[in-house]
């Protein structure tokens, strides 16, 4: 399917479907980091095993992107966006409709799944803090979130490990995922592509 233009208060925002073979289970919306886009490589393990297990995918190209810009909006502007997006999209939402996305993609997915009724959350490189800034967590977005969670973080992530996140989760159901690598998730993609394909199988 041909990537989608959807218009939002920032300006146009791009969706792009990957489809299963068959009807599928229910919808992922994958939103990417402030650093680089959708084809970042643990959103495409993401979208692989999704796909494998029968889920579509619509991986959101936000309007700052899809605009040519280097910087991201401020956080409430890329969930004013994000909400446009979702509304925009909702002849393409079928099923249960999971929120997901890497580093600043997951803090919008986290913000937004209540207010838009998500059943799950799937948070690739959650930035729990900013690099050496332990003090300045954002812990609060991932236990705000009271449907199911996914955290799928590297065992050298300057933002946060995965023993920090769980740390700092306390007594929330979330689950935390440990694989090989930094922030950017590029060292050990199979590993990714299993913790997402074991998670939503669990959810479906």
């Amino acid at each position: 399917m041909s990537p989608r233009d959807v218009d939002t208060p920032l300006g146009p925002a791009r969706v792009t479907t990957d489809d299963p073979a068959g009807p599928p289970v229910g919808t992922l919306l994958l939103g990417h980091g402030a650093g680089g886009g959708i084809e970042a490589p643990d959103l495409l393990a993401a979208t692989d095993a999704a796909v494998a297990g029968g889920w579509r995918v619509l991986r959101v190209e936000q309007p700052w992107r899809v605009a040519g810009k280097r910087v991201a909006a401020a956080p409430p502007r890329l969930d004013e966006g994000w909400t446009a997006i979702h509304a925009g999209i909702a002849d393409l939402l079928t099923g249960p409709v999971v929120f997901g996305g890497r580093s600043a993609g997951a803090r919008v997915a986290c913000r937004t799944a209540g207010p838009l009724g998500a059943t799950a959350v799937l948070c690739l490189a959650f930035p729990l803090h900013p690099p050496g800034k332990p003090d300045k967590s954002r812990a609060h977005e991932l236990t705000g979130v009271d449907v199911p969670v996914l955290v799928v973080q590297g065992d050298s992530d300057a933002f946060g490990g995965p023993a920090e996140v769980q740390g700092a989760l306390g007594d929330h159901r979330a689950q935390v995922v440990a694989v090989r690598g930094d922030h950017a998730l590029k060292a050990d993609p199979s590993a990714v592509r299993s913790a997402v394909t074991t998670w939503l199988a669990a959810l479906a």
